[in-house]
């Protein structure tokens, strides 16, 4: 027989994944990165920009490596706000949405996303939460 799960000691581990997956720039920890997100083909996000799209672990350390990683790029802060978080009833799926400010410097100038939709989805494997799905967008009808 399977424990129960513990609901809100799951979200909290989940939650810090979600911060992390944004966070990690602020030091450039390329390995705390790494372990927030699968690392094989089902790895998929949407970005705002059809070309900023990512398919696969593969794609995601190019991307990793030719800009993140750059000096060019700066992380400045970030707030993840509104964020909420659902649970499959086995426990090892988990959904969020939430908005993202996300503040940035590329070359010296503002880089930033501000009030962005942010939406994913997290499996559980080898007992760790990592991300397998992120969609970002902004609202068309923002001002």
């Amino acid at each position: 027989m399977k424990p129960a799960v513990n609901v809100e000691a799951e979200k909290a581990q989940i939650k810090r994944v979600i911060e992390d997956s944004i966070g990690w720039a602020a030091t450039k920890d390329k390995a705390r990165l790494y372990e927030c997100f699968a690392q094989d083909e089902d790895l998929f996000y949407f970005s705002p920009d059809d070309g900023g799209n990512i398919a696969g672990f593969a794609a995601f350390t190019e991307l990793v490596d030719g800009f993140f990683m750059l000096a060019d790029f700066q992380a400045v802060g970030f707030a993840v706000k509104d964020l909420h978080i659902d649970l499959s009833p086995a426990g090892d799926v988990a959904w969020y949405r939430a908005r993202l400010d996300d503040f940035n410097t590329w070359k010296g100038h503002p880089a930033n996303w501000e009030n962005a939709r942010w939406t994913g989805v997290l499996g559980k494997r080898e007992d760790r939460w990592v991300i397998v799905q992120m969609h970002f967008s902004f609202a068309t009808d923002a001002k």
